[in-house]
């Protein structure tokens, strides 16, 4: 929970590790036009996670006194924000291995993991026609398993012809969309 007087902090997940991908673009554009008030700070970090192995984490292994340093990165940045904004791709159906890869090392230990009951939501875009819908309801379900609280009412899933080949911040009213979103998120902390 922001500290009266303070800014809201999102911390934003991206689900393709392409560093020129239309939905980390989209992510980009969360942290440009989120509103007065509102910090987005996207992770890059997610493509340096290990495959999650209950063996190398310490929340799940007292033999350990620390997880590897991406999972160490991963779970204090999420633990310090007070909303998460997943942004992914639809890939053969579901989200990315990345994305649950992410879902699985943000839900240890189970039960009090570093997203339990902070608000999230699941945005993006995709190739398909309907923009990722199957990806971002899997993502909100698995999220949701792993203690989030998942805001279901906050929805945005961009098929990529849309854009006609321009940027996402080239579209006013992508921007308006997704400043609609970050805004939305940002009003259920508390």
């Amino acid at each position: 929970m922001a500290p009266e007087g303070s800014d809201i902090k999102v911390l934003a997940l991206v689900g393709s590790l392409r560093a020129a991908s239309i939905n980390r673009q989209i992510a980009h554009l969360a942290a440009e036009v989120a509103p007065e008030g509102v910090t987005v700070t996207v992770f890059d970090g997610l493509g340096d996670l290990p495959f999650y192995n209950e063996e190398i984490d310490d929340a799940t292994n007292d033999a350990l006194e620390h997880s590897p340093a991406p999972v160490e990165a991963l779970r204090a940045a999420a633990a310090e924000a007070d909303a998460v904004l997943v942004v992914t791709p639809e890939y053969n159906g579901s989200y990315p291995a990345v994305v649950k890869n992410t879902i699985d090392w943000l839900s240890r230990p189970f039960g009090n993991g570093a997203v339990k009951g902070k608000p999230l939501a699941v945005i993006g875009g995709s190739f398909g026609r309907y923009g990722g819908v199957w990806a971002h309801d899997d993502t909100r379900k698995s999220f949701g398993i792993a203690g989030a609280r998942v805001v279901e009412a906050i929805k945005l899933s961009v098929p990529f012809k849309t854009l006609d080949g321009k940027a996402p911040a080239e579209h006013a009213e992508l921007s308006d969309s997704v400043r609609d979103v970050v805004g939305k998120l940002a009003a259920e902390v508390g």
